[in-house]
């Protein structure tokens, strides 16, 4: 393989830029800015950039078929209209934890949303982990799924939609479990390592699987993203331009381009004028690789 070529298709200088999610339906990028509390969609056929400012820190979305969007904020999940940029409140589940937010998510194939949460001021390895993983369902029922989480992150879903997968950024985490999932049912089974990250650069952050069932990570602060097979072995690396990349997703027509979006704050001293777009969004192609459309909400 040929040296892969990383360009920044949006130098926005995002906060905390996360989520991004390709929708084929109108083939725009959406992501979040989760400080900001912004919701964004990025076309990339013009460079445009429409914000949604939301008032309170988004973790992580799922949109619907009609283009309503389901946010996960600091207080529980809301749907977004688009059209008329109304919210209207669903339910708060996870209300019982003070200083909680929710942070990463995904929608299986039979259009359940999971979100997690964590800490809004971060833990320590001395500290209980204190979040938690929920399900909301399209019937509108949110059930709590499972618990013990520092800093939730990499949730994705194989192809066929049978493994499941979930990490954990936690410096002293920093480890990628997979799991049996039974699709029917939504239940989670058979946890197991599946990639233990302390042995490379990078932490765990945002995970997604492409069209051969091989699991993209992002790795946080490590200037890199990780691809793995499904048998949990390392078989590409790509360095980045940018020291925090947070999440990984396929786009374009063809379901081709990586898109990945990063962090713009708290970077390591020294190296500002090494990643002078961090914050920004950025793409890429590798020739043989693609992903598969991932499944809306509802």
């Amino acid at each position: 393989m040929g040296q892969i070529h990383v360009d920044c298709v949006l130098d926005i200088k995002a906060n905390l830029g996360e989520s991004p999610f390709w929708s084929i339906i109108d083939q725009n990028l959406y992501w979040v800015d989760i400080n900001n509390c912004q919701l964004c969609k990025f076309d990339p056929s013009n460079g445009q950039n429409q914000i949604f400012d939301v008032g309170k820190p988004i973790g992580c979305f799922a949109i619907k078929k009609n283009l309503n969007v389901i946010l996960a904020l600091t207080d529980g999940f809301f749907e977004l209209n688009q059209n008329d940029e109304s919210m209207s409140f669903i339910l708060n589940p996870d209300d019982n934890i003070a200083g909680n937010r929710f942070n990463d998510g995904t929608v299986d194939l039979k259009g359940r949303f999971y979100a997690g949460t964590m800490p809004i001021l971060g833990s320590t390895s001395n500290s209980n982990p204190k979040g938690n993983l929920y399900c909301l369902n399209p019937s509108g029922i949110i059930k709590k799924t499972m618990e013990g989480f520092y800093t939730i992150n990499g949730l994705a879903f194989s192809p066929e939609g049978n493994v499941a997968y979930v990490s954990d950024s936690a410096p002293w985490i920093r480890t990628i479990w997979a799991y049996d999932y039974d699709l029917d049912e939504g239940i989670w089974r058979n946890k197991r390592i599946f990639f233990d990250t302390k042995s490379i650069a990078g932490r765990p952050d945002g995970g997604c699987v492409d069209s051969d069932g091989c699991y993209w990570m992002a790795g946080v602060s490590g200037w890199q993203i990780v691809r793995i097979t499904p048998k949990g072995k390392i078989d590409m690396v790509i360095e980045m331009p940018v020291e925090k990349p947070t999440k990984i997703t396929f786009g374009g027509k063809n379901l081709d381009i990586i898109f990945v979006t990063s962090i713009g704050k708290d970077i390591t001293i020294g190296t500002e004028k090494k990643q002078p777009q961090a914050g920004g969004i950025f793409a890429l192609k590798i020739p043989g690789v693609q992903g598969f459309s991932l499944p809306y909400f509802g």
